[in-house]
């Protein structure tokens, strides 16, 4: 073997780990303390009112409809300038049936046919007549004075979208536990970012953009809360998260998170396929992107290249490497044994947590092989299931 080839493994191991640890420690670490050049803050008008498009697409989902509109028409915002839009996805429930229980509170159903999240979405907004849009999904409750707040963060004319924060409730189980710190991690990443600039996606049942920057999104979009601001974002406009607007959510099983973390994925795919300027220097924060987003993307492609390249180290790395990996196997396929008290939880669960996300990037890539529209699934929240 020549020399050169006997150190490809070692460099690969290296690079392999050297990234993964930037991505899951260094970044954050960076985003936290690194002087970052930061934009004005936003001139938020809270007695600035506009006219508001609500967008509710449903598909099947009864369960959660009617308290959603209740929770819409608590708003404290002024009813005159507010329309509700319901727009079914050929529902086979009474999704239609309680939507039509609304009408005389202002209500509208757009029933159109079956084409998925994004198609319903297009088809709601060319019926749209607010100048503000407020794109929401049927199973979160909003907090009564979150859209007041979104629309007074469109006052600001540099804002383009604005999204909400996102509470997730969590129960007494430990993997929900570990997603709500994921969550809470993912929250404060994008305030870092709103300050220094602009987020890259918004929370899909909390967010709002003016209509004249609202453009319509290929049918089969898997992320129509990343595709629709960032429109936006390339004509100049920042997108943020503002943390006074808020809904809530029920937290999800592990299994149910798997689907919904590949298919948020998948979607990143097909956002990147679709704008390679996100790579370029078009994008004012390339650099965030790279170490937020797509480093998503590549942990599990990152962890398969030391996996593969420690097979070729020394003994005592390789070993090292092998037993890490073994253990860290063993502690995740032990959890689902364990009681939802056992107090090694607080080790299982994590490693659990991290190997169905990194298995969830892992299959996301699947949306190049078959049909987008085959990677929804049902949500599921307690005892009951929905497709949002």
């Amino acid at each position: 073997m020549i020399e050169g080839s006997a150190h490809t493994p070692i460099f690969l191991f290296t690079l392999a780990i050297g990234l993964f640890v930037y991505l899951v420690a260094v970044y954050p670490f960076l985003l936290a303390v690194y002087p970052w050049r930061q934009r004005p803050a936003i001139a938020k008008d809270l007695t600035r009112l506009r006219s508001v498009t609500v967008l509710l697409p449903v598909y099947n989902g009864a369960s959660f409809l009617r308290p959603k509109l209740e929770s819409i028409l608590a708003l404290d915002y002024p009813k005159e300038l507010l329309e509700v839009l319901v727009i079914s996805d050929a529902s086979t429930d009474a999704t239609d049936s309680i939507a039509a229980e609304f009408v005389s509170s202002g209500v509208r159903l757009l029933r159109v046919a079956k084409g998925g999240k994004a198609a319903a979405l297009n088809a709601g907004i060319r019926q749209a007549q607010g100048e503000i849009l407020f794109f929401t999904d049927v199973r979160q409750r909003l907090a009564p004075d979150s859209l007041r707040h979104l629309v007074a963060c469109l006052a600001d004319p540099t804002v383009g979208s604005v999204t909400g924060e996102l509470h997730i409730l969590t129960g007494d189980r430990q993997e929900e536990a570990d997603m709500g710190l994921y969550w809470r991690y993912e929250v404060w990443a994008r305030k870092q970012m709103s300050r220094i600039d602009s987020i890259f996606g918004a929370t899909g049942c909390i967010y709002a953009m003016p209509r004249e920057l609202v453009e319509s999104i290929p049918p089969d979009t898997l992320g129509d809360d990343a595709a629709f601001p960032l429109a936006a974002f390339f004509q100049g406009y920042r997108m943020i998260l503002d943390a006074e607007a808020k809904a809530y959510d029920l937290a999800s099983p592990l299994s149910s998170e798997f689907e919904r973390r590949m298919r948020t994925l998948a979607g990143l795919w097909q956002i990147l396929a679709r704008r390679p300027e996100l790579l370029g220097f078009r994008d004012r924060m390339w650099l965030h992107f790279l170490s937020h987003k797509v480093g998503r993307l590549a942990l599990p492609w990152l962890a398969l290249t030391a996996l593969a390249s420690a097979l070729w180290l020394n003994p005592a790395w390789r070993e090292a490497a092998l037993a890490a990996a073994a253990a860290f196997l063993a502690l995740a396929a032990f959890d689902s044994l364990l009681p939802q008290k056992a107090v090694l939880k607080r080790i299982t669960s994590p490693a659990r947590t991290l190997l169905v996300m990194l298995a969830a990037s892992f299959c996301s890539i699947s949306v190049f092989l078959v049909s987008p529209q085959r990677l929804w699934k049902r949500t599921r929240v307690g005892t009951e299931t929905l497709e949002d």
